[in-house]
């Protein structure tokens, strides 16, 4: 029995012998049930949409009971048990964060995580509101479950943004400064917004086909000479480090 006890103890992980170590002090059933949660837990691995809280819940009350504050990693997550650490990593640019759990939420389909603002920082997508993420449990935490779980696939949330366009078509002359290329229109129309109120640059949106899949690509301001897009891009370029100065006409 020991041999079998060292053998399965050997097998675990640092975390998980630590946990299960701790659990062997408790009643057998619910030492068995606790590290059955823990394995089951630790093993979920989920890729999808990642989102972040808006500037207006700042010092308000999360489903745990903490307030939100922007500068903490934390997040929120439909089923995770308050406490669980998650690691965090953005596809497009392979940056990671790990946050703790403490809310609930997004209920919006096909989004997996909730960040906070600065969490959302360190993985670089603060400019374009979303970001195609993998989830992975780190640290159950102790277990505990808290706040109301809703399955996804009953819940409904429609986004409450609205945004004032005119649009034309039109030939545009002299140079740009591209920010980035998008497919998702609410990426594409968050960030046109915020450069429009950032810079007072008319942004220029250019659509284009690539392999059956339309692409959008965000270009700033018309220059008429390539040494005034050079000082803006200059001037954005810390912010915006992968953008680069276009001629429109090169693009015709």
């Amino acid at each position: 029995m020991s041999s079998l006890k060292d053998n399965f103890c050997r097998s675990l992980s640092p975390l998980l012998f630590t946990q299960f170590f701790n659990l062997m002090k408790r009643p057998l059933l619910i030492a068995l049930f606790s590290l059955g949660f823990m394995l089951s837990v630790l093993a979920q691995v989920q890729t999808g949409k990642a989102s972040f809280y808006a500037d207006k819940f700042e010092g308000k009350p999360t489903a745990s009971g903490e307030k939100y504050k922007h500068s903490k990693l934390t997040a929120a997550h439909k089923t995770l048990p308050f406490g669980t650490k998650v690691r965090v990593t953005n596809i497009a640019n392979n940056q990671t964060v790990e946050v703790t759990v403490n809310d609930r939420g997004p209920y919006v389909e096909g989004r997996v995580i909730d960040l906070s603002k600065s969490a959302a920082e360190k993985l670089g997508y603060l400019n374009i509101g979303l970001a195609d993420v993998k989830v992975e449990v780190i640290d159950a935490g102790d277990g505990k479950g808290g706040g109301q779980v809703v399955p996804i696939d009953k819940v409904s949330v429609d986004e409450k943004e609205f945004y004032d366009f005119e649009i034309e078509r039109f030939d545009p002359k002299g140079f740009g400064v591209q920010i980035g290329t998008y497919q998702e229109l609410v990426n594409l129309m968050r960030l046109s917004d915020n450069l429009k109120n950032s810079y007072q640059k008319k942004v220029t949106v250019q659509v284009k086909v690539v392999n059956g899949v339309k692409y959008y690509s965000i270009i700033l301001g018309q220059f008429s000479n390539r040494s005034k897009a050079d000082s803006f891009l200059a001037e954005i370029k810390q912010k915006f480090p992968d953008a680069f100065i276009t001629e429109y006409d090169k693009l015709k």
